[in-house]
């Protein structure tokens, strides 16, 4: 029997620990034989302490050990791509990009999770279409992507269950944020689900875990190595979210701005960020094709229609409604005028975010359930110029009380001013 609280002492104190300890702790964990507040203190001590690159990988490990893992290229005789997201305000990326890949002919199979603290999650946004399933057994998850060329899933009882009760836990003992806890999550994922290829889509800036360029760096070479050593090939793109991404933040709304990017009626910044992970995914996939031409027949399959079929196929596919008029809407809409003329400097993602969730659209404990038709719209973003009592956002809420906290809450992240802010690419860096 593994002694729980010894090895949170040793880690505390700065020790690196040993293989089979580590391993058997997180295997432990999974089987029930620790309890939450151990690991609950064992990460508070990771956060403080980090882990070693080999004790990054023995995690991973075991957290891939801890359940079953697939062999999608095996299994589909095909090589399968993936994208992931370390998480951020407004991030819908991987539901634009998962049909318009797949639209493409390369098949995407995706394991996600939920929302962490003030970022959206995968799941949370696909069930707020109604009837969409995202448990699905593997032999179903296999064979959807066979038929359909696209699957996202939950993480079941037999993938990764380790990670699946840890990255709850992380959501409410403010341990999200941890580069060690984060990659070894991503990739446990990532080598379980059975792809081969994948884009890794790590957020930079105010609304992200990873504050700088230069920690956002690290966390992309950590993933890499962690897929180099399972055989995967990983490819990470640093990307702004000192704003939110796309217009809309909140569950329904942004499943709605996805399939408008899908039909190639998306905002600016999304479009092209999608386009861009589209490209070199399909680069990554045995079409043999370069960026260039994996971006071009991406946005051919956006202009010509194929990758909306493609939508409707997958979510009908998972038991879903794929018409937009079937997600749920908030009974309020509260429009926030500008209280001045001139360009938006700033608008800070995180106090978006924490709208959002106060709204309803996020969780604040592990017990929290979401409200899907709740959010925020921002119709102005960085660099915009706005006009006096011209709307800078829209609210989305349950009840007008509601709407009046988020109101005042979104509009302080807001920054006015007389001049134009320099420019800030949505793509800052790729980590090959």
């Amino acid at each position: 029997m593994i002694r729980a609280a010894e090895l949170i002492q040793r880690k505390r104190d700065g020790e690196e620990l040993p293989d089979e300890e580590l391993a058997e702790l997180i295997l432990g964990y999974a089987r029930g034989d620790v309890p939450d507040y151990q690991l609950a203190a064992f990460c508070m001590a990771v956060f403080f302490r980090g882990l070693s690159e080999r004790e990054t990988f023995v995690l991973t490990d075991a957290m891939v050990r801890s359940g079953e893992t697939i062999d999608l290229g095996s299994a589909l005789g095909r090589k399968v791509v993936d994208k992931h997201s370390t998480g951020g305000v407004g991030d819908k990326t991987s539901l634009a990009v998962a049909p318009i890949v797949a639209a493409c002919g390369v098949p995407l199979g995706k394991m996600s999770g939920r929302g962490l603290g003030h970022t959206g999650g995968t799941l949370d946004k696909l069930e707020s279409i109604p009837g969409f399933r995202t448990e699905l057994a593997l032999d179903e998850f296999v064979a959807q992507v066979r038929e359909v060329g696209v699957a996202i899933i939950g993480q079941t009882a037999d993938l990764v269950p380790a990670d699946k009760l840890l990255y709850a836990l992380r959501d409410v003992t403010a341990t999200v944020d941890q580069l060690s806890l984060i990659a070894a999550s991503i990739m446990s994922k990532k080598i379980a689900g059975g792809a081969q290829a994948m884009v890794l889509d790590v957020k930079v800036g105010d609304g992200a875990f990873m504050r700088s360029l230069e920690t956002a760096r690290e966390l992309a070479e950590t993933m890499i190595a962690l897929g180099r050593r399972a055989g995967r090939e990983v490819v990470c793109i640093l990307t702004d979210m000192d704003q939110p991404l796309g217009a809309a933040v909140g569950n329904a709304l942004e499943v709605k701005e996805a399939l408008d990017t899908v039909r190639g009626q998306g905002p600016t910044d999304f479009s092209a960020l999608v386009l861009d992970a589209c490209g070199k995914l399909l680069a990554l996939s045995d079409l043999g094709v370069d960026e260039a031409e994996g971006r071009r027949r991406a946005a051919e399959a956006v202009a010509d229609g194929s990758a909306e079929s493609v939508w409707r196929r997958w979510i009908e596919a998972q038991g879903g409604t794929p018409d937009e008029s079937a997600l749920p809407a908030a009974p309020v809409v509260r429009e926030l005028p500008a209280p001045a003329g001139g360009y938006v400097q700033r608008l800070g993602a995180t106090r978006v975010g924490n709208a959002a969730v106060h709204l309803g659209a996020g969780r604040r404990t592990k017990e929290d359930t979401v409200d899907h038709a709740v959010g925020i719209v921002c119709h102005a973003k960085r660099g915009d110029r706005v006009e006096a009592g011209q709307p800078l956002a829209s609210v989305h809420a349950r009840d007008e009380t509601a709407a009046d906290v988020a109101a005042r809450e979104v509009l302080a992240a807001y920054e006015l001013g007389s001049e134009p802010p320099p420019e800030r690419p949505v793509l800052l860096e790729v980590v090959r």
